[in-house]
């Protein structure tokens, strides 16, 4: 059986018996990291330092209401957001902030309620963590491509060999040092073009 990720928490929040309930929810085995700010202007300031997989949001904070920095963190960062709101401001704050992936929960709520959001988040967040790693390992696996064509093709004008016997010798150097394809590559360029890649 395979470990679970644990997740990065920030919660915005005011109110001292949502904090209280959250506590209950945010446990130490699957939330290893879990930040409390009273305002938006503590919890940005907080966010310069550091990022976090979870923001919570509970509405109305000290300094603002919350739902445009719940906006901003959607927007601006990789961070899973969840709202909480009064019952009577739901639809009209659910309609603005849908749209931007905010998962809104209407207040007063129940722990069960509370947690089925949570894991929601955290399903959602894992699965952004492994297409950003998926998509981190595409480009890479392009970026390789390019660089490994580029070399041949100055191999293939400088030293007057085919196509094949470019890749051919890219692939024999980077066997013989140990190296990757780009590296070798990277090499090639260098050698040719005074190290512009």
């Amino acid at each position: 059986m395979t470990d679970k990720r644990t997740f990065s928490v920030l919660v915005v929040s005011s109110g001292e018996k949502f904090n209280l309930a959250l506590k209950d929810v945010l446990t130490p085995d699957r939330f290893d990291m879990v930040h409390v700010e009273s305002s938006v202007g503590a919890a940005r300031r907080d966010l310069i330092d550091r990022s976090y997989d979870i923001v919570i949001v509970n509405t109305p904070l000290q300094d603002e209401f919350g739902a445009d920095f719940a906006l901003d963190m959607a927007r601006d960062s990789g961070s899973g957001v969840l709202l909480c709101v009064k019952s009577e401001f739901f639809d009209e704050i659910s309609d603005k902030v849908s749209d931007y992936g905010i998962l809104t929960l209407a207040k007063p709520t129940t722990r069960q309620t509370l947690t089925q959001s949570l894991r929601l988040l955290c399903a959602t967040n894992e699965r952004l963590h492994k297409i950003k790693k998926e998509n981190a390992s595409f480009e890479e696996k392009i970026r390789e491509i390019k660089l490994v064509n580029r070399a041949k093709l100055l191999l293939m004008e400088n030293e007057s060999l085919t196509e094949n016997d470019a890749h051919k010798f890219i692939e024999r150097e980077a066997m013989n040092n140990r190296q990757t394809r780009a590296e070798i590559a990277e090499i090639i360029i260098s050698q040719y073009t005074g190290g512009a890649s």
